[in-house]
């Protein structure tokens, strides 16, 4: 049997995306969308400034590290070639001193045609001999005139070939080379200026991200906490609070991982792709078409593991549900385990359950543990790709290195969105799940409909009027059916019978928790349904047998946000209802701390301060349910005489089980599967030798 304690939904799963939802979501940061505005700009720069390094790399390699010319030899062979060479290149010749030798700097390199290019290498018109150029200077031409043998002149510049310049000593090499290493150093303090507004950039992006989605969190969860108590009670039958408190905790902070971390990444990777496509296409086509090659095979890897993943995650949220469905159970009721010694039992069955836990994780692991590796190998395959095409080029002078390092370098920072993409996969599932949740409880209306003009009473009196009641929970089964009676301002009547017959719903009606299916019931003449319902529960105190006191000190359980109530006005107060004896005992008095739900308190005391609570809103209606049940008797005393206090001048309604507390009531009302059986004074009804009396018997035989 599945049991569903509403603290992890796990047979439910949304789609891993949903356009509605998403559009209706960002409606809650739509307050904050110039921030928003910034963030993606700020994302746009830091994308930017992550596709400028290895271009920067690619600068310094071709610009200012490896700088080559090349010798052009033209003899009597292949005449046509050499043809071809002088008709289109021949004005970026520069002449040498030897007859039909020619050199050719790096920019002019860059004009020839790369077919072309091919053919002159193969006929060996071009030599495969680099040579580095440099402009006269001072210190160029001391070097010169120092090793005369190395050098040559042509077109106003100096060229050495690489291979004499390991002759020169390092200073004269660092000087030939003066104007590189310069140009390395500003290629440098531009990385480094990157660099630094790059952490500032996406410092104030993740900062307003992050603040935006506090902002959106923290509306979203008001949103829903106020929403969840204007709901009517029939919403809170069938819904387990677990579930509740799941919407406004773990709910709502999924949706900030996706706002904070999925969203913010996900569109900085699809820039970053984005813009590296454009990048590579922009320095080579041809290199980028052979990047672009394994694409499709990612395509479908990541396909296959979306699905594949989505089953995975779907198991674990399963396996999730059930081990909280347990720990429920289990340390709700720890009393019946220990009392039966069932922990053993239950030990071996949490573990298998652990176990299972433990087994749909290690599938869910084993397909991610499988997809980063073998998009590694997609990736690595790419750059072997890569170095085989882009290698050749660069050997047959057709590609630059620094273009092959910087397509590297592209290469490897494409894979990395495709991974981020996967592994925020689940969030994004988990969140569109949270959302579709949150949304469900937002667009549930079983609210009690206030009135459109609410009428308003003055100097209340009290009369209380019940004309042909018929409700039921379900709609189905009546709980009460056709209750007519009618209580007089300042009247004590007492309402009895057996558990179920709709004694508590009587209540639950009169303090408008819920509407009857039909008839009426009115307070001074006037429909409850026409009361605004903040009006009606503020006339109306009730006393509970099981007495709810929240967290906090005594004092604050006593004025519940009554912030009129002076510290003289509650002493008054305790003193009327005999709650001076309970806080004279306290360390702290009315300062002294209340465990949640009054665990540190006896029933009796609990019962006391409720008449305290009661007193202080100073109500018309004064309704007690069980209030006098499960204590001692020297604290029923207390209560009985607390209780007679407190029902002076108001219209009171009791149930009670104990037929002992209700002898002096006005009127009794006895119900029986719904319906109103007996009604009168206790001497009437035990007069009439009915319900009543054969209850009277029971209690009191002897």
């Amino acid at each position: 049997m599945h049991v569903d304690y509403g603290y992890f939904e796990g047979d439910h799963l949304g789609k891993p995306y949903d356009i509605k939802l998403l559009r209706r979501l960002f409606t809650y940061a739509r307050p904050y969308r110039l921030i928003i505005g910034l963030s993606i700009v700020l994302m746009l720069f830091v994308t930017g400034f992550e596709l400028l390094f290895p271009y920067l790399i690619k600068v310094a390699i071709d610009n200012y590290i490896v700088v080559s010319a090349r010798q052009i030899t033209l003899s009597t062979r292949d005449s046509h070639l050499q043809k071809m060479l002088l008709d289109r290149y021949g004005a970026h010749l520069l002449p040498t001193v030897e007859p039909g030798t020619f050199l050719l700097l790096p920019s002019d390199l860059k004009e020839f045609d790369r077919r072309d290019l091919v053919s002159f290498q193969r006929a060996g018109i071009i030599s495969e001999d680099r040579f580095y150029p440099f402009s006269p200077s001072e210190g160029v031409e001391k070097v010169v005139k120092q090793n005369p043998s190395y050098f040559q002149e042509s077109g106003g510049y100096y060229f050495i070939s690489y291979r004499d310049m390991k002759h020169l000593e390092r200073k004269d090499l660092l000087t030939l080379r003066r104007g590189d290493i310069r140009g390395v150093a500003v290629v440098s303090a531009i990385f480094i200026l990157i660099l630094i507004l790059s952490f500032g950039f996406n410092f104030v992006q993740v900062y307003a991200m992050e603040y935006t989605g506090q902002k959106v969190m923290h509306d979203l969860r008001m949103r829903v906490f106020g929403h969840i108590q204007r709901l009517s009670l029939s919403f809170f039958d069938r819904t387990p609070i677990g579930r509740l408190v799941t919407r406004v905790t773990n709910d709502v902070q999924n949706l900030h991982e996706m706002l904070t971390t999925v969203f913010s990444h996900l569109v900085k990777d699809i820039f970053l792709l984005a813009g590296i496509i454009v990048v590579l296409i922009k320095i080579n086509w041809e290199l980028a078409l052979v990047c672009f090659s394994l694409l499709p095979l990612i395509i479908y890897v990541t396909f296959s593991f979306s699905g594949k993943a989505r089953d995975a995650f779907r198991e674990v949220r399963l396996k999730i549900a059930k081990i909280n469905a347990t720990l429920q159970e289990n340390f709700s009721g720890i009393k019946v385990v220990q009392i039966f010694n069932r922990e053993r039992e239950n030990h071996r069955r949490f573990k298998a359950l652990n176990h299972e836990n433990y087994l749909a994780n290690m599938r869910q692991i084993g397909i991610f543990a499988l997809f980063v590796p073998i998009i590694e190998i997609v990736g690595t395959i790419a750059i072997a790709l890569l170095i085989w095409y882009g290698g050749g080029k660069v050997i047959s002078n057709t590609l630059s290195l620094g273009t092959l390092v910087a397509f590297l370098s592209y290469l490897r920072m494409f894979f990395q969105p495709i991974r981020d993409i996967a592994e925020k996969y689940n969030l994004m599932q988990s969140a569109m799940a949270s959302t579709e949740r949150i949304f469900g409880v937002l667009d549930n209306r079983e609210m009690i409909p206030e009135p459109s003009v609410p009428k308003s009473i003055v100097g209340m009196r009290g009369n209380i009027d019940f004309r042909n009641v018929t409700f039921s929970y379900t709609g189905d089964d009546s709980v009460l059916r056709d209750i007519s009676f009618s209580v007089r301002g300042g009247e004590t009547a007492a309402i009895v019978g057996a558990t179920g017959a709709g004694k508590t719903s009587i209540i639950s009606l009169l303090e408008r928790f819920y509407d009857p299916q039909s008839g009426q019931i009115l307070i001074d003449g006037v429909d409850v349904r026409e009361l605004e319902t903040s009006f009606l529960r503020s006339q109306i105190g009730l006393v509970l047998q099981d007495v709810f006191l929240f967290a906090g000190d005594i004092q604050s359980n006593i004025q519940l946000g009554n912030d009129g109530l002076s510290r003289d006005d509650i002493e008054r107060i305790i003193r009327y209802v005999n709650v001076d004896r309970l806080i004279q005992k306290l360390p702290r008095g009315l300062q002294e701390d209340v465990k949640e739900g009054g665990s540190s308190l006896s029933v009796g005391e609990r019962q006391l301060l409720a008449f305290a609570r009661a007193l202080a809103v100073n109500p018309k209606i004064l309704i007690l349910d069980e209030a006098t049940s499960s204590v001692d008797t020297e604290t029923e005393g207390l209560i009985q005489d607390a209780l007679g206090k407190l029902m002076q001048g108001r219209t009171s309604i009791i149930i009670a089980h104990r037929l002992s507390t209700i002898q002096r009531a006005d009127r009794i009302i006895l119900m029986h599967k719904g319906r109103i059986r007996e009604m009168g004074t206790q001497a009437q009804l035990m007069a009439k030798k009915g319900f009543y009396h054969k209850l009277y018997q029971l209690q009191y035989k002897p």
